[in-house]
């Protein structure tokens, strides 16, 4: 990449942002409600990540998959822009300015953990709201007068209730599933990307931009399925951190995973896996494509030479 790309390269992470969240929400609500409900040892059980956005769809319509989205808008948007940037940034400058050959793990791993644990303070906050948001359908074990009419009141309600600090409730679960992730998702990504270019080497520039879309959507999708592969049970321990009404309830993910574990046993500490996965390829395949296209029309040239 070049050099003094600077901004250039957070206005194409804030678009692959934009294209995540409209990809992916969906099966984020699911994955959301089954990691609540069927961690719970009372409340209803869904059969599968099937079963429950039938459920969404029977008694929510379309508008239940999407609930919480606004805050997912905002999240992302500013999530996705500083992740992208800082981790082109941060790489460039541990490759003393190039950006070519053969991926990198020292330039890779530190600058996609650095990003991830940037923006985990950005993310606890709009992530705490929109898992309240999506708890809350028809099947929640919310009592009604507990329940929230939007974000903001969702966010407003629990700074009233818990002080600021309880907007940042489950903050280092966050940042570590978010360091983990990023570190994971870029490596897998940069070296996917790294030998499917080298196999193509001698096509036709015609069908170079087909090629470039192709190559977009398996690397970004497979980095998102190794991702998530590796944090989802942080992430099941982040949505009970962060949807128990409990303020005294521990923070401490690794307690609530054991104890997850020996109700439920693995399958319990990768609850809502099913839905992850099918969303980890699409929405990081759009991200990764429209932050690619994005960053070709902003000028921004990245060599595999």
């Amino acid at each position: 990449m070049e050099g003094n790309s600077g901004y250039k390269d957070y206005v194409a992470g804030l678009m692959a942002g934009i294209a995540m969240v409209v990809t992916g929400h969906p099966f984020d609500t699911v994955k959301v409600k089954l990691q609540k409900h069927n961690t719970e040892a009372r409340g209803i059980k869904y059969k599968n990540g099937l079963h429950c956005a039938a459920r969404i769809l029977e008694t929510e319509g379309v508008k239940g998959l999407y609930r919480g989205a606004t805050s997912s808008f905002i999240g992302m948007a500013f999530e996705s822009s500083l992740v992208f940037g800082i981790y082109s940034q941060t790489k460039l400058l541990l490759q003393d300015g190039q950006d070519g050959g053969k991926p990198q793990p020292r330039a890779i791993v530190p600058s996609a953990a650095f990003g991830g644990a940037i923006i985990s303070f950005i993310l606890c906050p709009s992530e705490l709201v929109k898992c309240r948001m999506q708890v809350q359908g028809a099947d929640s074990v919310v009592p009604r007068s507990g329940r929230y009419g939007g974000p903001l009141e969702c966010a407003l309600k629990t700074v009233k209730s818990e002080g600021l600090t309880g907007i940042f409730r489950g903050g280092f679960t966050t940042l570590l599933r978010e360091s983990f992730g990023n570190a994971v998702f870029f490596s897998t990504y940069e070296y996917v990307r790294y030998y499917c270019h080298l196999q193509r080497k001698g096509a036709s520039s015609e069908s170079s931009q087909l090629i470039d879309v192709g190559v977009g959507i398996v690397s970004g999708g497979l980095g998102g399925i190794a991702c998530w592969s590796a944090v989802l049970p942080l992430d099941v321990a982040k949505t009970i951190i962060q949807t128990t009404p409990e303020k005294n309830h521990t923070r401490n993910p690794f307690r609530i995973l054991k104890s997850i574990y020996g109700r439920s046993g693995l399958r319990g500490c990768y609850m809502g896996l099913g839905p992850t996965i099918v969303r980890a390829f699409p929405a990081n395949a759009a991200a990764i494509v429209t932050w690619e296209l994005s960053a070709k029309l902003l000028g921004i040239k990245r060599d595999l030479n």
